[in-house]
């Protein structure tokens, strides 16, 4: 296994899938048998690398592109804009992928299969916030922002940071079995399968990238979710026509009006049944949705569970 990294990459997109693999080696070992994998991390050249939090990882120089190879991994991080315009890494990536069993990709690391043209009428995702420049950038990519990784054939591509872990889980999942994901995700004290997706962490924080032109009627929004925000609601807040004010409003935030509110009351929702002790039916009325079963299908719609297992889950 490869893991390709580059001058200021996200460390913890290295050494956090790097530590599943290195701990099923462990797990492995341990109970007799050979470690079934063998690290190597590659970079342009052959000083090391040094990673955007100044930690300098020892990487090796890119192997030669004939070589077999099982798994090549693909790091993101503030770097990787750089990278992806060098040609001559891109070539090298294009060229190993060929050699590769499958490749994988960690947060912003899909700007880099997509540039070598790897994401190219697949299924991909990547931190929530760069989902909709991925996808403006390279419209062959099918992206979607809600999953937490995604496998289309061959090529995985996971989202935010500590979403490598649950990618590289995945993967010794579908090498070694569940019981050995799972003894991996116990010992690192991680979920084998986070529930929900990343858009139970990112509603409101995925709309900042429209705060310029809609940041007042979002504050306005998160302080009436209770009240009815149909689109007449929302254009005349907004000061805008009900066409203008979907137009306009979708081009800023990659959502329509509708979908946008959903998301909001499920994160004021989320908050309440985590951090009180407020019946579910209360909550449904306070955020919103009117009823409970409202409120139930909104929460499997973007999270995948019921409110009463995301409370059970995520109260301490």
């Amino acid at each position: 296994m490869e893991v390709l990294t580059f001058p200021a990459v996200q460390l913890l997109d290295v050494t956090g899938p790097v530590q599943v693999f290195a701990s099923a080696n462990d797990l492995v070992a341990n109970a007799g048998g050979a470690p079934p994998y063998r690290l190597k991390l590659v970079t342009q050249g052959d000083q090391g690398v040094v990673s955007s939090a100044g930690v300098t990882l020892a990487a090796g120089p890119l192997s030669r592109r004939s070589e077999a190879l099982d798994t090549l991994l693909v790091a993101g991080g503030r770097g990787v804009e750089v990278a992806a315009a060098n040609p001559a890494l891109v070539d090298w990536l294009q060229q190993r992928a060929t050699q590769a069993r499958r490749v994988a990709s960690v947060c912003t690391g899909a700007f880099l299969l997509a540039a070598a043209g790897l994401l190219d009428g697949r299924r991909a995702v990547t931190h929530w916030k760069d989902c909709a420049r991925l996808a403006q950038r390279f419209p062959a990519a099918r992206v979607e922002r809600d999953p937490i990784f995604v496998c289309d054939g061959p090529v995985w591509t996971s989202a935010g940071v500590t979403a490598g872990i649950d990618l590289a889980l995945a993967l010794v999942e579908e090498d070694l079995g569940r019981s050995m994901a799972l003894a991996v995700a116990r010992y690192m004290v991680v979920f084998l399968k986070r529930p929900g997706g990343q858009a139970q962490f990112s509603a409101a924080l995925a709309l900042q990238a429209a705060d310029d032109k809609f940041g007042a009627l979002h504050d306005w929004i998160n302080r009436h979710l209770s009240d009815e925000l149909s689109l007449t609601v929302l254009a005349d807040r907004a000061g805008m026509s009900e066409r203008s004010f979907s137009r306009h409003y979708a081009e800023a935030t990659g959502q329509t009006p509708a979908r946008a509110i959903e998301r909001l009351r499920v994160e004021a929702a989320r908050r309440l049944l985590s951090e009180s002790r407020t019946p579910v039916k209360r909550i449904a009325q306070r955020c919103g949705f009117g009823s409970e079963e409202t409120m139930r299908r909104s929460f499997l719609r973007l999270l995948a569970v019921t409110p009463q297992d995301y409370r059970s889950r995520f109260t301490f």
